[in-house]
């Protein structure tokens, strides 16, 4: 019996899907579906081009020879097919009904997630906002499975189907309680040669303190927090010292009993980055959601004039 030549385009679109995220149920997280309807499709799709597409290996399905040599044009076309269906309705985020997931530190979720709101409550109040914290060595994958939209972070090794757009330059600073002793001058020697504490979720040792001792440079850590915010009260009721991003050292003076110092030891500025998966590029909804919260973050975290 001739095979009919007719096919429901919306199996490409589950087959990019496992092509791209590894697994029937990564796909179905993306596109929203069950994972016996993924299954479903990939049967339909097997018995229509006569190739089982996908053998696997450990917990991926990885793509056979037919659909690598397919999956190039596969995928122009469903961009295409994307791009000329998202460009006929006047994209409306009064109408969105979804949620975006983040990866933030906290001290980004303290200060521009309040920002973010504001802007998008009243403009897509169908929008929900979850703020997640995602070690930096697990958000590539996150993002690939779909289970995080967006992550904000420091420079971080994503591979070729991460997109980034650097926001900013984050300066450090030196937080303390109004009337420490060195509230007035902080010299490089007072700073190395005072307590400290500092944050780490994990508990491990700090950035900076890797950078200082590979310029000879050693602080005496006394405590080690797992928030920022918890760290700056600690810092406003005792001697040591916090060294933290100068806009959340801004803002939380005026919330605490600190003041802050500039940091007496040359250290670069640190780039921060949004990240998401390239199949995001062009859906629209992640793109305002994105913009969003990208002006929320450099709008909140702008250096505060001298």
């Amino acid at each position: 019996m001739e095979r009919d030549s007719r096919i429901d385009l919306n199996l490409f679109r589950v087959l990019d899907a496992i092509y791209t995220h590894g697994g029937v149920s990564a796909a179905a997280r993306v596109l929203h579906l069950t994972q016996p309807a993924v299954t479903h499709a990939l049967r339909r799709l097997r018995d229509h081009l006569g190739d089982p597409l996908f053998v696997r290996q450990g917990n991926r399905l990885l793509p056979t020879d037919k659909v690598r040599a397919m999956m190039p044009s596969v995928q122009a076309h469903l961009k295409g097919l994307l791009a000329s269906t998202h460009a006929q309705p006047r994209f409306d985020p009064s109408r969105l009904q979804m949620a975006f997931v983040i990866g933030f530190r906290d001290i980004l979720e303290s200060i521009a997630l309040p920002r973010l709101m504001a802007s998008i409550g009243r403009e897509a109040p169908g929008v929900r906002v979850v703020s997640r914290r995602v070690a930096a060595d697990e958000v590539e994958r996150e993002l690939g499975i779909g289970a995080l939209d967006l992550a904000v972070d420091r420079p971080l090794r994503a591979g070729e189907r991460i997109s980034h757009r650097r926001l900013l330059d984050e300066t450090l600073v030196v937080a303390m309680r109004r009337d420490h002793p060195l509230a007035n001058q902080l010299r490089r020697s007072d700073y190395l040669a005072a307590q400290h504490v500092t944050v780490s979720p994990l508990g491990e040792s700090s950035a900076l303190d890797t950078l200082l001792g590979q310029n000879g440079m050693f602080r005496e850590v006394r405590m080690v927090a797992q928030h920022y915010f918890s760290a700056c009260q600690i810092a406003a009721a005792s001697d040591l010292l916090l060294t933290v991003p100068k806009a959340y050292a801004d803002h939380l003076s005026t919330l605490l009993p600190i003041t802050v110092q500039p940091l007496p030891v040359r250290i670069r500025a640190i780039p921060i980055l949004a990240y998401w998966h390239d199949s995001k590029d062009d859906d629209q909804a992640h793109r305002w959601f994105r913009e969003r919260l990208v002006k929320s973050i450099t709008g909140a975290m702008q250096p505060t004039p001298q």
